[in-house]
């Protein structure tokens, strides 16, 4: 007879679950009350949906337990704590949006709500495991929730970009499958710190084996980071998801991505593994320039946040590539003022969004620049703060992405990988230009309507305050910039990158 297996509950370290059980407690806590009372204003579901994420976010703060937790399958290092900080709060700030001073059809649902955190839930998951089965248990539960946010806007285009968005993921979590059992084939092992030791050990012997799960899930991971040649759904799913969601989808997904792309990619470039240091040198080149070209010749302003999007990720993808203590310190410095300067840009466009098409004339886009001919006299804070968010994407001092890019800059600089450097430099240069058109268009050109709604048709005062708080995080970065490096760095050190 078997002996009794027994468990110690303490080695369990149950409290690297509880930031991830809070946010599902949130979830099925508003499925249950749309079960018992029906049509609670909306307004009750976002201070719900906000509470949870804001007590997921204290326990992330103040956890004090050990790396590994639950069969050794969490770990909650820096970088994990890091990642889900990023999440929670681009999720706190994203959630007030909801409260639009329009109805649209998406937030008339509960489930909407419940689903958002179900997708929260599964980023975190994402970045606090280097456990390759938990990251696709997270990955897809983030993503099918994502998808169904998509459609949930109601429109032929939402529909549309929910379907590509899908057939794209479904492919991506393909290679993502095939690639984690060629590692688990060629190193019995499915978490990625044992993944490194027995390849190390090895000296990544088979190499066409390890070639060929490195190819799988880089294309993976190149799909959900939307790297080229991996980006061509990116622009048709952002201008068919809402301006808010999209701008969501432009930051959190992301850095679920570059977290698990840094715990699966880094111990191979400081192996000095060539091709690997080859491939992501192209990925993240090829990335930030084509991308930055593709957005020069966009007519809607959606369409080119989305490829400009795409161009800041090849930029934290080179932080991958450099692999250093200060790249990675980097990386999450240049996210995080992502964060607010590129979710201000398009709660901009959040609340400027109204069925009519205007004077303007382009029924192709909701927000063709002729849209913002003339803002500045109409609604010059508004056109002020837009213009503050270009010029920060644009990386011009002394808005917050600049100190992002420099910094980053100075990493690559500092390893001795000058031309990625010129490279960043040249794309930041060439990105001015689509930026600047923006702010030509609502400073010097005349306007094409009288009507200050267009500018301001769904601007709640929750909204107003959220673009307030972007603008004034973007404004004031210099102030904080330097304390806040300082706390990233410590996190990444204290996790070995």
């Amino acid at each position: 007879m078997l002996d009794p297996i027994s468990i110690d509950v303490a080695s369990l370290n149950l409290a690297s679950l509880v930031p991830m059980s809070i946010i599902v407690l949130g979830a099925l806590a508003i499925l249950i009350i749309d079960l018992i009372t029906k049509d609670l204003s909306k307004s009750f579901y976002v201070m719900v949906s906000e509470l949870f994420i804001l007590l997921s976010l204290g326990s992330v703060l103040g956890y004090s337990g050990g790396d590994r937790g639950f069969f050794d399958v969490m770990l909650i290092d820096g970088i994990a704590v890091l990642g889900q900080i990023v999440i929670l709060v681009a999720s706190a700030l994203f959630i007030p949006l909801a409260l639009s001073s329009r109805r649209f059809h998406e937030y008339s649902f509960p489930e909407f709500f419940a689903l958002f955190l179900f997708m929260v839930a599964g980023f975190q998951f994402m970045v606090a495991s280097d456990n390759l089965i938990l990251i696709f248990v997270g990955l897809e539960t983030a993503s099918l929730a994502l998808y169904t946010l998509i459609a949930m806007h109601n429109r032929s285009r939402s529909f549309e970009a929910a379907v590509k968005y899908f057939t794209m993921g479904a492919l991506a979590a393909g290679f993502y499958v095939f690639g984690a059992l060629i590692l688990y084939a060629l190193t019995g092992s499915v978490e990625i710190h044992k993944i490194a030791e027995v390849l190390t050990a090895r000296e990544f012997e088979p190499i066409w084996a390890v070639l060929l799960g490195v190819v799988f899930m880089l294309s993976a991971l190149g799909f959900k980071l939307s790297m080229v040649p991996f980006q061509t759904w990116v622009p048709d799913v952002y201008e068919g998801a809402s301006a808010a969601l999209a701008g969501y989808m432009s930051i959190v997904p992301k850095i679920a991505g570059f977290v698990v792309a840094m715990r699966l990619f880094e111990f191979m470039v400081h192996a000095d593994i060539e091709w690997v240091q080859i491939t992501l040198w192209i990925i993240a080149v090829v990335t930030m320039t084509a991308t930055n070209i593709m957005a020069l010749v966009q007519e809607g302003v959606k369409r080119m946040l989305a490829y400009s999007s795409i161009s800041h990720a090849g930029f934290a993808m080179s932080a991958i590539l450099i692999g250093t203590t200060q790249a990675n310190s980097a990386l999450f410095l240049y996210w995080i003022l992502f964060t607010f300067t590129n979710l201000g840009a398009f709660t901009m466009l959040w609340v400027s969004r109204h069925k009519g098409k205007g004077s303007w004339g382009n029924t192709r886009f909701d927000h063709p620049y002729e849209k913002f001919s003339g803002m500045v006299k109409i609604m010059p804070l508004n056109a002020v703060i837009m213009g503050m968010f270009m010029f920060s994407l644009a990386g011009v001092p002394p808005f917050s992405l600049f100190w992002g890019k420099l910094y980053l800059m100075s990493a690559a600089i500092n390893e001795h990988f000058y031309w990625l450097a010129i490279i960043m430099a040249v794309n930041s240069a060439i990105s001015v230009y689509y930026y600047l058109k923006l702010v030509v268009y609502m400073f010097l050109r005349e306007p094409t309507t009288t009507d200050a709604t267009v500018y301001m048709k769904n601007a709640s005062t929750a909204l107003k305050t959220i673009i307030g708080f972007a603008a004034a995080m973007t404004l004031l970065a210099t102030l904080f910039v330097s304390p806040l490096l300082d706390m990233i760095t410590t996190y990444v050190k204290a996790s070995g990158f």
